[in-house]
């Protein structure tokens, strides 16, 4: 894949996530909200009070920093179990929601592994669930942004871990988007998109963006739970949920 060019860092990215049902009948909705673009290495720290509205923690991510090296040192040993060995020039970067007013929510995390001339070498997706588990996939992207994977982790309560996920990725300096389909029997299950516009994550900027969308990590885990209530009573059966192991972020 060619280089990135890369937008300034930190960066907020300020736009909307969407969700449509396909199947057993049609449902959607689309919610504006904003995440943090950020080099791992080098982590937005804020002074109180604005600490409040962005803080980041390694526990939040992968392995939870339990083999030092923080969040980039479980990105070096996930990749390294898999074949892939990071070099300390490459570059981390990761697409994530910050703790606000200690309480943060991150159904998908994205981590992109560029080599120092910005070219493209891997990239991560990280999945959590309501259940506080997540998973790690490893992803190889075509020269169009695109991969196809297979499904691994339960996520909602409506869906089980069969079919396959259609993933599209786009990182420019000015916008940055992330559409992730899942396929079952040849059928599109469910859409889900986050888009967002990159501006500078300036003190400003933090300020003007958490009071236009106000404690949005809050908001998005009521989000989820009373759209989940809404499928729960047009008659979606909740699925057994497997056991799952630590080992798929490590």
């Amino acid at each position: 894949m060619t280089a990135l060019t890369l937008p300034g860092l930190p960066a907020l990215a300020i736009g909307a996530v969407s969700h449509t049902r396909r199947t057993p009948f049609h449902k959607s909705f689309r919610h504006r909200h904003y995440q943090w673009l950020v080099d791992v290495d080098s982590l937005p720290e804020f002074r109180w009070p604005l600490r409040l509205l962005a803080r980041f923690d390694r526990r939040d991510h992968l392995d939870g920093g339990r083999l030092g090296g923080g969040i980039r040192g479980d990105v070096e040993r996930f990749l390294a179990h898999r074949g892939i060995v990071l070099q300390r020039t490459d570059q981390v970067l990761m697409l994530a929601n910050a703790r606000i007013f200690g309480h943060t929510i991150d159904q998908l995390s994205v981590f992109w592994c560029l080599g120092a001339d910005h070219s493209l070498r891997s990239v991560v997706l990280e999945v959590h669930n309501t259940y506080r588990e997540r998973h790690a996939y490893l992803v190889e992207l075509d020269d169009a942004g695109r991969a196809t994977i297979d499904k691994e982790f339960y996520v909602s309560p409506f869906n089980d871990v069969s079919g396959t996920y259609d993933i599209r990725l786009r990182l420019t300096p000015d916008t940055v988007a992330v559409v992730i389909g899942l396929n079952r029997d040849g059928q599109r299950v469910l859409t889900a998109t986050s888009q967002g516009r990159l501006i500078p994550a300036t003190r400003r900027a933090l300020v003007g963006t958490s009071c236009r969308h106000l404690v949005m990590t809050q908001r998005a885990s009521a989000l989820i739970r009373f759209h989940g209530i809404g499928l729960w009573l047009r008659g979606l059966p909740v699925l057994p949920r497997p056991p799952h192991s630590r080992e798929a972020v490590r």
